[in-house]
């Protein structure tokens, strides 16, 4: 399918690893440029090279940390004017109601709601300008069922869903869709951190706690970093214009609800 997105450009913010790399190879096989954002130079440095060479798309990259003020303001220097934003950023550590304190909270916040939000502020009058753009959240499948263990994450991105609900349906009638996609366990670093925490906790091996997990998934597997991508550059689209303020489960099933 011609995703209809070819010459537009995007920022991909946590775009060298995992799942906001995913979503950054989909869109450039889609022959959208880029701009991409992580952490870590390294890593960075090598995706972008990986893209350019896979798909001759331009990308730019941006080393900072996106879920601080001035790693934004460096961000959005180097983005300027984006027609697609896909916010991303790790999620908080796992842990029990009584391990967090008020700062704990603070910093779930400002990485996993209000840092997309700023983000949203900043680069939709652009969009709106234009009469079109996408914006597409990363946030988690416990918005749909929150995971006792990950109460900081239910929290923040609880917040930033509400958020987008409103937001979204008042900017669809400038051609500016958001949509929330929710993973649930794929293949990436944050599987791996997760997995262990239960090694650790219970004693078992890491092949016993992925062998465990997956048999809670109907899928009987972890999902991939390519098909999460792919759902991603379909919601940044042409066809997904009615596609509006949605909650979308990429979980293998693992989520048991029917809304």
């Amino acid at each position: 399918m011609d995703l209809g997105i070819k010459g537009k450009r995007a920022l991909v913010c946590a775009g060298s690893k995992g799942l906001g790399r995913g979503c950054a190879e989909a869109l450039a096989a889609a022959g959208v440029d880029l701009v991409l954002n992580a952490r870590g130079v390294e890593a960075l440095e090598a995706t972008a090279a990986v893209i350019r060479q896979a798909h001759a798309v331009q990308v730019v990259t941006i080393a900072a940390d996106i879920t601080t003020e001035a790693g934004r303001a460096a961000v959005l220097a180097v983005a300027g004017d984006v027609d697609i934003l896909v916010t991303n950023a790790g999620g908080p550590p796992p842990g029990m109601w009584s391990d967090w304190d008020r700062d704990d909270f603070i910093r779930a916040l400002d990485a996993n709601m209000l840092t997309p939000i700023a983000l949203m502020k900043a680069l939709l009058p652009g969009m709106i300008a234009k009469g079109w753009g996408r914006v597409v959240n990363i946030t988690s499948q416990s918005v749909k069922a929150p995971v006792a263990q990950l109460g900081l994450s239910n929290s923040a991105r609880a917040g930033l869903t509400g958020y987008v609900a409103g937001t979204s349906r008042q900017v669809a009638p400038h051609g500016v869709v958001i949509n929330n996609l929710l993973p649930g366990i794929h293949d990436t670093d944050r599987a791996v951190s997760l997995d262990t925490g239960v090694t650790q906790a219970e004693g078992i091996t890491m092949e016993e706690a992925r062998r465990r997990r997956m048999a809670s998934i109907p899928a009987r597997r972890y999902g991939s970093i390519e098909e999460f991508g792919a759902t991603c550059a379909f919601l940044c689209s042409q066809q997904a214009g009615f596609i509006v303020g949605q909650n979308i489960l990429l979980d293998g099933g693992a989520t048991n609800v029917t809304m």
